[in-house]
């Protein structure tokens, strides 16, 4: 089975990522899927048409799921509004409302945070490592330093902190429920 070339710039581009990511030479991952250098460089490049069997066996290599390669990455920042019609269950006692789906390998750090009414500017922090933002109390101003985004209460946020972010208290008290993910090293 052969994929569509609109897929291929997309399995491209996930390869690509994820070779530079797992620190996998371009001849490496080409000898562990069986294929050459040059075959491996236009698929990444979109210019090829892999087969399925060369898709899983270069999926096997970078020890990821087939579906990485052939999944647009998300968005670099997703924002939830308290009124989103989100997935939700009802139990008993308890409510939920999905937020976010994050995939990680690595660890996550949770953390209740305050957010004063003055802008504190953050450095990027290491590749891969991500930060996800429940506002349980105020409104606040945050994300990446060049796309921030408003939020209320209820509201939530998901961005690669990789890249200089700010925050910004925009009411006397603010709070919010932190997740500091971070990938294996």
């Amino acid at each position: 089975m052969l994929i569509r070339m609109d897929v291929g710039q997309v399995v491209g581009g996930n390869l690509r990522r994820l070779r530079t990511a797992a620190g996998i030479s371009l001849a490496d991952l080409a000898a562990a899927g069986g294929i050459s250098k040059t075959t491996l460089h236009g698929i990444e490049l979109g210019q090829a048409n892999p087969t399925l069997g060369t898709l899983w066996a270069l999926a096997t290599a970078l020890k990821v799921p087939l579906g990485e390669l052939l999944e647009e990455p998300a968005s670099a920042v997703e924002v939830v509004r308290s009124a989103d019609d989100r997935p939700r269950v009802e139990g008993d006692a308890v409510g939920a409302r999905l937020l976010h789906r994050i995939r990680i390998r690595g660890t996550v750090e949770v953390y209740d945070i305050e957010v004063a009414a003055t802008a504190q500017h953050s450095d990027a922090h290491l590749p891969g490592v991500e930060e996800c933002l429940v506002v349980t109390e105020g409104r606040v101003a945050l994300g990446p330093a060049d796309a921030a985004t408003e939020l209320e209460a209820g509201d939530s946020i998901r961005f690669d902190a990789a890249r200089p972010h700010v925050y910004e208290g925009l009411e006397e008290r603010n709070r919010a429920v932190l997740l500091m993910l971070h990938p294996e090293p």
